[in-house]
């Protein structure tokens, strides 16, 4: 062969390795009449071009001519390797049975190394199908020949195949040491764009494994060389899913599958990717809580299974379909016969989703009181328990649960949700950042739930208030993992606030802003994706929460009210002097809709002229504490009080509440954060820090006549109210007060941010602490307010601050009126100077404002946080 032929040739690997160049070489060829044996192997790179990155009739087109090339050529190793390709290219495009028919015609006529190629090609096709035994059993074939041959490139590429199949069967050791394998090849190699899969691959077995920031990290890095390449790959999409999925992130991920759908249609992509994404769409929306979106991705994604002949991918498909229409309120005895037939499918498959099917299956025979049929499909799931990632252990363990409650044992219950939590406990603590572990605890809910309704049927109420505790709040229980000096996250907040302050500058001026937004967006994209690729520590033993310690610590005067929600209804936990009591009081969904009520009528009030809505927002504040406290509320007793709310209660001012409005009471997210933060104890020094932000109405008049009374305390404001510099002097402050715009972000809570001279100061920013002020008092609007996310959690600038050294905070959770924050703030501060605690110098000073409704409203609008 001459050396043209050689460099023609060159071109099919060229394809993984510089794709954009192959192309653009083989075009070259076809444009200069090259014999046929050249001709095929151009197009047959640009089929391989087009069925991977663009158009699948294109690549069709290109393939078949390239098979006939390769028959004129009279090379029968040229028309099997043609044969493969194609083979592959019609399984993509749904046309089954001619792909495999075209996969078994280049094994019939080719041999030796050739044959080796083709049939991991047929494999490939077979892992796509969801055929793993047979994709095995031909890349096992196919391996010795290629290593045989000393074929680098091709042997890789077959490990990383046989890797992915063994990790659909959930064999993750074999996975790992092929893909370690793999890569140790490919380092040999210039093959970029399948260098870039290695990646990828490990980010899938990283997932596999139950490191989710790893699997962000790995996937993360594979986008970014593909992007390089210029070659998107939607199996990247789909893999991203599920991780985000397996993060809490499901609104990510349904936007991640919808965008890749959308892209994928524009370019006439390959069928049975568009299939996986519109399931991975419907799992997320399912997640998410859109049933109904969840059926109608479901519902196409198996009828598009089933016309590409693919089994194994169907059966998956029709459970997420179950599961939806079940949410939907769908339940019947069909669905759990169908339900059941999917399990039994999945178990054929050696799929690792068969166990969830039955605990579906089971679930919903619960619901409609078949106990025979449900104990029959609970067994099933229940077995996974003992083994494999943490997700499947916990759906073993939910069904074990099941099973107890079904069989009335309120003991079995309890020791099957202790299991399922330590285990979902465990895999929580290797997230390192707190919005990953926040959002993973939803997975526990179910339960959560279960053992808290056991307690309430067969135990007292302390037994209630232990499980209550048991996965409230938990991301609270330790700091965020910090990332070692990372100078790329550094350098993005900097980026971030410069763009930030630029956009709010440009907004003052009424300049439109829209690529200033843009860039903010994909800056903030950026530092949220490097803090979830921080790890957390390793498992340990955790904190168990201590009824007894709580009581102690409470003594004879305190009363702490935990808030438990059961079916719905507020349950009321009334701690102090030395028992725990239970009252029952309104419904959640009526004190959530009170709440955003009396939102709104401070909102009014925060602004002269609506005196009259003052005796509205009273009234309402009645209406709550019938609601949330019930009974209890005459139980209180005339000494402190530690309120401790679910999640969805976050906006409730309790100060409006009438047995709190002239009382000393605190709010915690959790009692056992409340414990935490008695027992904090204060940094040496005694260092004061007084910031004042740009663009108060009031220009934070307190600040100056606070540092008159705080001599010798840091004063930064104007210019020196720089966000770096401001962390400076936080960081192991005894007292901080901050004057501050505040603004909430509800869409992305970490970004929530006080305003200061530079830019935003941001939640991710005060994670970087390594120890946050003891006190610190934020009056500004909205730094009170939180998203409630996961099982029972919160993120926000508060929640950011307990979990690195503050014990007290003071807060605000609606807008106010600046004027009326000023009196508010230099009365709290009199009594701190008295050696009051947060709480007393807060009730004080509610008393010592003017008696008008704005001045009143302000007072009800702050919170004392934790127990400084």
């Amino acid at each position: 062969m001459t050396a043209g032929s050689d460099s023609v040739l060159e071109l099919l690997p060229l394809v993984f390795a510089a794709p954009n160049e192959a192309l653009a070489r083989a075009e070259e060829v076809l444009g200069s009449d090259p014999p046929p044996l050249h001709a095929s192997v151009a197009h047959q790179v640009i089929g391989i071009w087009q069925r991977d990155w663009g158009d699948l009739r294109i690549a069709l087109h290109h393939l078949r001519r390239a098979r006939e090339l390769a028959a004129r050529a009279e090379s029968a190793d040229r028309e099997a390797d043609v044969l493969a390709a194609l083979g592959v290219a019609l399984v993509h495009a749904g046309r089954t049975r001619e792909g495999l028919k075209a996969l078994e015609r280049g094994v019939e006529v080719s041999s030796g190394h050739t044959r080796a190629r083709v049939l991991f090609r047929r494999a490939y096709a077979s892992w796509v199908l969801g055929r793993h035994r047979e994709a095995l059993e031909d890349v096992r074939r196919s391996i010795p020949v290629l290593r045989q041959a000393d074929d680098v490139i091709w042997t890789a590429r077959a490990l990383t195949l046989r890797a992915t199949v063994h990790l659909a069967l959930g064999a993750v050791e074999r996975a790992a040491a092929d893909f370690t394998a793999a890569e140790s090849l490919w380092d040999t190699t210039g093959q970029e764009h399948d260098k870039a899969d290695a990646v990828e691959s490990r980010g899938l077995a990283a997932f596999r494994s139950g490191d989710i920031p790893a699997a962000l990290r790995l996937l993360d890095e594979a986008e970014e060389r593909y992007a390089k390449l210029g070659t998107p790959t939607f199996m990247l999409n789909i893999r991203r899913c599920e991780v985000l999925m397996a993060a809490g992130l499901a609104p990510e991920a349904l936007a991640e599958a919808d965008a890749a759908i959308g892209v994928l249609d524009g370019i006439g992509g390959q069928s049975t990717r568009k299939a996986e994404l519109l399931l991975a769409a419907a799992r997320a929306a399912r997640l998410g809580g859109d049933p109904h979106t969840a059926i109608a991705r479901a519902a196409l994604a198996v009828r598009l299974f089933a016309g590409q002949r693919r089994p194994w991918w169907e059966a998956h498909a029709r459970l997420v379909l179950i599961e939806a229409r079940v949410a939907a309120g769908r339940a019947s005895g069909r669905l759990v016969a169908d339900a059941a037939g999917v399990a039994e499918r999945l178990a054929a498959f050696g799929a690792p989703a068969a166990p969830e099917a039955s605990l579906l299956a089971g679930r919903i025979a619960l619901d409609l009181g078949w106990t025979a049929d449900a104990e029959l499909h609970l067994k099933v799931a229940a077995r996974s328990r003992h083994g494999g990632p943490p997700l499947a252990r916990m759906t073993g363990w939910a069904a074990q649960a099941l099973r107890a409650r079904a069989a009335g044992s309120g003991r079995g219950v309890l020791e099957a949700c202790r299991h399922g939590l330590d285990v979902l406990d465990a895999h929580r603590t290797t997230l390192g950042a707190s919005e990953l572990r926040a959002r993973a605890t939803a997975q526990g809910a179910e339960l959560a739930a279960l053992a808290q309704r056991a307690s309430l049927d067969s135990g007292g109420p302390r037994r209630l208030l232990t499980w209550s505790e048991r996965w409230r709040a938990t991301v609270l229980s330790a700091p965020p993992t910090r990332p070692p000096a990372d100078p790329a996250l550094l350098s993005g907040l900097t980026a971030f606030r410069e763009i930030a302050a630029r956009a709010e500058a440009a907004r003052m001026d009424g300049r439109p802003v829209p690529a200033l937004e843009r860039d903010q967006r994909r800056l903030e994209r950026e530092i949220r994706s490097r803090t979830l690729h921080i790890s957390g520590a390793a498992p340990g033993g955790g904190h168990r929460f201590d009824p007894a310690l709580l009581l102690e610590r409470l003594g004879e005067d305190v009363r702490l009210v935990e808030l438990a929600v059961l079916d719905g209804r507020v349950q009321v936990l009334l701690c102090g002097q030395g028992r725990v009591r239970r009252f029952e009081a309104g419904l959640l969904a009526e004190a959530e809709t009170e709440a955003e009520h009396v939102q709104a009528g401070l909102r009014r009030l925060a602004h002269p002229g609506a005196e009259a809505r003052l005796p509205v927002v009273e009234a309402a504040g009645r209406r709550l504490e019938e609601l949330l406290f019930g009974p209890a509320a005459e139980h209180l007793g005339t000494g402190p009080v530690v309120v401790v709310p679910p999640g969805r209660l976050h906006r409730v001012p309790w100060a409006l509440l009438p047995s709190l409005r002239e009382r000393v009471f605190s709010v915690s997210p959790s009692a056992s954060s409340w414990l935490r933060s008695r027992d904090t104890v204060p940094p040496p020094g005694g260092r004061r820090v007084l910031v004042r932000g740009p663009g108060l109405a009031t220009e934070g008049a307190e600040v100056p006549e606070l540092a008159d009374r705080y001599g010798g305390s840091t004063v930064l404001e104007y210019e020196e109210a720089r966000v770096p510099r401001v962390l400076e002097e936080l960081d192991g402050s005894e007292l901080a007060h901050i004057a501050a715009h505040g603004t909430f972000r509800a869409d992305s809570p970490l970004f929530s941010a006080l305003r200061m001279a530079d830019g935003p100061l941001i939640v991710h920013d005060f994670e970087r602490l390594d120890r946050s002020p003891y006190r610190i008092i934020l009056s500004c609007c909205d730094t009170a307010r939180f998203a409630s996310v996961g099982a029972d959690e919160l993120l926000g600038l508060v929640t950011a601050l307990l979990p690195l050294g503050t014990a007290g905070v003071v807060a605000c959770s609606a807008p106010v009126n600046d004027a009326a924050v000023v009196p508010l703030m230099l009365a709290l501060h009199k009594g701190l100077s008295a050696g009051l605690s947060l709480a007393e110098a807060l009730r004080d000073a509610r008393a010592a404002l003017p008696g008008d409704a704005t001045h009143q409203a302000t007072g009800w609008a702050f919170s004392a946080f934790g127990a400084a």
